[in-house]
């Protein structure tokens, strides 16, 4: 653990339930990884680039729901705005995406 934080700083982090509606592919990009679009449901649709290409075809990402963070600023990419965090489990160069159990609300918060 590297830092503690009390549970006022968790509740700051608005984390989400969002499917994915599209995916491309993101050659300028420093490390391989896709562009995605992601529908948050009442809050929109969202774009997030996502290093995930070892583990993850395109075509099987796209109706798959994700918990992403959606109150982070808008972050520059190489030419891409990314508008939202997609969550992930890290092991190594492999990023394992955290999604609902069953299938939910777009939009859903995470708590």
């Amino acid at each position: 653990m590297e830092k503690i934080i009390t549970f006022e700083d968790f509740t700051k982090v608005d984390l989400r339930v969002g499917t994915i509606i599209e995916v491309n592919d993101f050659p300028n990009a420093k490390k391989p990884a896709y562009q995605l679009a992601i529908d948050f449901g009442d809050l929109g649709i969202r774009k997030s680039s996502a290093q995930i290409t070892t583990l993850y075809k395109k075509e099987d990402l796209l109706d798959q729901q994700i918990i992403a963070v959606v109150n982070f600023p808008k972050k520059q990419i190489a030419n891409f705005m990314s508008e939202c965090l997609v969550m992930g489990a890290v092991k190594e160069d492999d990023v394992f995406l955290l999604h609902p159990e069953a299938k939910v609300k777009n939009g859903t918060q995470v708590s």
